[in-house]
């Protein structure tokens, strides 16, 4: 049946994950960093998810679709409640689910002296960092997101080290971070470039923005992409 329906452009997505949030009948999936349609007969037509993406990502369109499914979709709202229940966590966005971490106390050790930072320039929020700044000059970038200092333990002396670091998260600051990023690897002699996310969905927004400045810049650049886990370990 020819019916109204959303419409998620690509290009515009930032992978932020609000619309699969807003999306209450479970229309929308994070795939591979991005927002998918990938159950159109979930999808209702009156775009909730609409007016919490940042970017215009999504539009309404006319076209063949399946019909809304009421059943389906109130079948599937009764299962992820009960897995939720199950596993006693809120059901959302997986970057915003509460989870606790246990740790054991390390023996103390010898005193030494404090570890000395491995920041080399400010500020170093994407959002704010100059985008002819000299010290982009012959410089390897760091590009991580917010929090990955916090979960890995040697962020500063493992990846920091030798880097100018520039640092973003997606999700909060509900921008896309690929033009600036263009403009700084386009306009400045940059040797590579190091992307560090966390496995969580939404922090693929800041790796699709990165890897689609390197794209735009023209440049051809040695780069890498590491992805660290909430416990604080390196995924391979």
């Amino acid at each position: 049946m020819k019916r109204k329906i959303i419409r998620i452009d690509e290009e515009k997505c930032i992978g932020c994950g609000a619309c699969a949030e807003a999306c209450h009948e479970g229309a929308i999936d994070m795939v591979n960093g991005k927002a998918k349609l990938t159950r159109e007969n979930y999808c209702d037509g009156f775009g909730d998810c609409l007016p919490e993406c940042p970017t215009g990502a999504i539009t309404f369109e006319e076209r063949e679709a399946p019909a809304y499914d009421e059943k389906a979709v109130l079948a599937a709202k009764a299962e992820k409640e009960t897995q939720a229940k199950a596993a006693a966590q809120p059901h959302g966005c997986p970057g915003s689910r509460m989870r606790s971490l246990e740790r054991h106390d390390a023996p103390a050790a010898a005193a030494s002296a404090p570890a000395a930072s491995e920041l080399r320039q400010w500020p170093c929020q994407i959002k704010l960092a100059p985008v002819n700044a000299p010290f982009f000059q012959n410089a390897k970038l760091l590009i991580a997101a917010d929090c990955t200092a916090y979960a890995y333990a040697s962020f500063h002396r493992d990846f920091m080290r030798g880097k100018i670091t520039l640092i973003g998260c997606p999700k909060l600051d509900s921008v896309d971070y690929s033009e600036k990023l263009t403009q700084i690897i386009k306009q400045n002699d940059i040797q590579s470039v190091t992307i560090l996310r966390m496995e969580v969905p939404c922090c693929g927004g800041l790796e699709m923005a990165a890897k689609k400045a390197l794209m735009n810049s023209g440049k051809f650049l040695p780069w890498q992409v590491v992805t660290v886990s909430i416990d604080g370990r390196i995924l391979e």
